[in-house]
């Protein structure tokens, strides 16, 4: 089946009787669950420490609509433009409501009702508007402020300072006032009523808003700004299938949710809070992870996003920029040198996780936070972000933190790290955790890469523990032990060793990676997080085996509850809910796995193998060098049209680019705005005048 009937559009005649399973609806700044008489504002925290969590915010359109005739009701939520609308279908009349965060101002959120008459009859059209609105929360000590220009205004502020003496921030809410009921009259064919909500952290910004707002809804105005930011950044991606109607929604639902949980391409207010596995819409409570951000944001959600939109990708260096000064507080409360990055980050970047043991041992989040720097460093080259921008800080100051960390051992003559958690919680202060180290490596190995690039004498003793930095390998089983001392066939929670190959991409030889995969497929928990399967896809899919990636891959459909494509942490729907790291790691089985994509130092390589019920798949918008390209995949063939215009970041140029085929040598231009179509093999993407081989010896 392909996606004839629109795969954006998730239509329903009946709610999910679980409330965690209605569409969460964000924009960065601001998410909300449909209905909740709660939302979250993005950095906006209460509480000290390991106590810190998202505030709740009361949402003044917690409202839902009702009618004392009986009703056809409908919902449905168009991903196309971010608006969940509920339809009541009466006999005289349709009444609809439609909900939704502003794409393009953030701080707005709104909801909009239409009375429309059906037939001839002349009676009068009423429906109820009933409200779960308080104005309190237990975060937040609201007092009411003077009403402005007709809206309703509270004002307060956190009650607790995520750091000792720091300040609690303010939260202002101004919105229209809504009405118990609303009513057609006789005369009138139609209705139409605008309410909207501003939340800001100043009384001025609320203002300034509101004013915004009231303009927006006499212009008429409101929706369609709001239409054409979605409109603009879908014109920027797109993944869709043919062959398989579920995974086409899959894909739209995942792309829509990450989306959602960034800010808009024109926001340029620095104020990103970065992304926490449930989003904004979620994280006031312990199941949502209290709304922290953690190696999700950089590892599982960032890479599917960078490939589109480096100011995005961008984004999320710049939040961990932010806290660099938190990273290094707790470099120094462990004894150690240069910055460690928390397991669980809010606003100022010390660490917040709830129980130490995952802040002291799960230190791979210094090597993931630079594997996204240096991710976003292959797409873009856009150097102003590690000058200006201070991300030289960041990889410098992992590369210090690393170079203190290590322990030599003179018996093997190795680096160690002891002491640490792996990606596999199951396990806690073990030793050479493969994962950690191979991370760690890498990211000592970009730093000296970077500090050359840059004219920055680099220490050399990071080079020095990158060379001589202990990577377990077992040599009699030709694998990789996930840490000293691992017994094959020891459970394992979720994907961790088999993230060598990808995203880490340690060169092994394909023994050596189907060993870790087949060691390591049936001992990961079936309950384990969602984004794991994912990684054992991909796997399977650089090797040729679509069948067997195939059916890891059905494996997350468990994950995905409807009618909403809303994801949980479990399959059996346990765990944080909108689950964005699942979604994340299956739009990279996608996007790194079918088409083969790897972003390397001076090339994108590709090498596309397709599952075997899909026989087509669209991705456009590709962003690589300030270039963008829309690929077409085929069982036996492949079309990629550069586009016309520039979509760089930062400072760059754009280049020429040429596709060089890997078994052949063989070059093909990709002249701008032409389709070029050849047979399905592996090559890479590179600049025309590029010399060096992009392929591993």
């Amino acid at each position: 089946m392909s996606c004839d009937s629109d795969p954006y559009i998730f239509t329903t005649d009946s709610l999910p009787s679980d409330p965690r399973f209605l569409p969460p609806l964000a924009n960065g700044l601001l998410g909300w669950r449909v209905y909740n008489n709660i939302m979250h504002m993005g950095s906006v925290y209460n509480g000290e420490g390991g106590l810190c969590h998202r505030a709740d915010v009361p949402c003044p359109l917690a409202v839902r609509i009702e009618t004392e005739e009986p009703a056809r009701h409908t919902y449905s939520l168009d991903t196309h433009t971010g608006i969940f609308t509920h339809t009541l279908s009466l006999a005289n009349a349709t009444a609809s409501q439609s909900l939704y965060s502003h794409r393009f101002y953030p701080n707005l959120m709104v909801m909009e009702v239409l009375l429309v008459r059906e037939g001839d009859s002349e009676e009068p059209a009423t429906v109820n508007l009933v409200s779960a609105f308080a104005p309190q929360s237990k975060d937040i000590v609201f007092e009411s402020g003077p009403d402005y220009k007709g809206g309703s205004h509270i004002q307060g502020q956190t009650s607790t300072a995520e750091v000792p003496g720091g300040s609690c921030p303010k939260v202002h809410l101004i919105w229209t006032p809504v009405p118990s009921t609303l009513t057609l009259p006789p005369e009138q064919t139609q209705a139409r009523w605008g309410f909207f909500l501003v939340v800001a952290n100043s009384l001025d910004s609320a203002e300034a808003g509101f004013d915004q707002g009231l303009n927006l809804i006499a212009t008429g105005n409101m929706r369609p700004s709001h239409e054409k930011a979605w409109t603009e950044l879908w014109l920027q991606s797109k993944v869709e299938v043919v062959g398989s109607e579920n995974l086409c929604r899959a894909l739209i639902g995942c792309m829509f949710y990450l989306l959602s949980a960034f800010p808009s391409i024109h926001d340029t207010s620095s104020s990103f809070g970065g992304v926490s596995p449930g989003g904004l819409s979620n994280g006031g409570d312990g199941q949502d992870y209290w709304g922290h951000v953690f190696w999700d944001q950089d590892i599982w959600m960032y890479p599917g996003i960078a490939l589109f939109y480096p100011k995005l990708a961008r984004s999320v260096l710049e939040y961990r920029v932010r806290t660099i000064d938190g990273a290094k507080d707790n470099a120094q409360k462990q004894g150690y040198k240069g910055l460690k990055f928390p397991w669980e980050s809010a606003v100022s970047g010390r660490e917040v996780c709830p129980e130490d043991i995952y802040g002291q041992q799960e230190i791979h989040i210094n090597g993931d936070v630079t594997l996204a720097f240096q991710h976003y460093l292959y797409l873009s080259e856009d150097l102003s972000m590690f000058r200006e921008g201070r991300g030289s800080e960041v990889i410098y100051g992992v590369a210090d933190y690393w170079v203190s960390r290590v322990t030599w051992d003179p018996q093997d003559q190795k680096y160690h790290l002891l002491g640490v958690m792996p990606p596999d919680e199951y396990y806690y202060n073990v030793n050479n955790s493969v994962y950690t180290n191979t991370v760690a490596k890498l990211s000592l190995q970009f730093a000296v890469e970077l500090a050359d690039l840059l004219q920055h004498p680099a220490p050399k003793e990071w080079q020095l523990v990158a060379d001589q930095l202990k990577i377990p390998f077992d040599q009699e089983s030709q694998y990789h032990p996930e840490y000293d001392g691992y017994k094959k066939g020891q459970p394992v929670k979720q994907a961790d060793t088999v993230m060598l190959g990808y995203p880490l991409g340690l060169t092994m030889p394909t023994e050596v990676r189907r060993n870790d995969l087949e060691a390591y497929e049936p001992v990961t928990d079936p309950n384990g997080p969602a984004m794991t399967w994912s990684m054992f896809a991909i796997g399977w899919l650089e090797l040729g085996e679509a069948e067997r990636a195939q059916r890891l891959l059905e494996k997350c459909f468990k994950n995905i509850k409807g009618p909403f494509q809303v994801w949980t942490e479990s399959s059996d729907g346990s765990g944080a809910v909108n689950f964005l790291t699942g979604m994340g790691g299956f739009l990279q089985a996608v996007l790194f796995g079918f088409t083969g994509f790897r972003v390397q130092k001076e090339c994108l390589v590709f090498s596309p193998l397709l599952l075997p019920d899909i026989c087509e798949l669209c991705v456009r918008g590709v962003n690589y060098l300030g270039r963008q390209m829309d690929w077409l995949l085929r069982k036996d063939e492949i079309c990629i049209i550069l586009k016309e215009q520039a979509g760089g970041a930062g400072n760059t140029k754009p280049y020429n680019l040429q596709v060089v085929l890997k078994a052949s040598g063989v070059t093909i231009p990709l002249p701008p705005g032409q389709p070029v179509t050849f047979p399905r093999e592996p090559g890479c993407i590179c600049k025309v005048d590029s010399t060096s081989s992009c392929w591993p010896l």
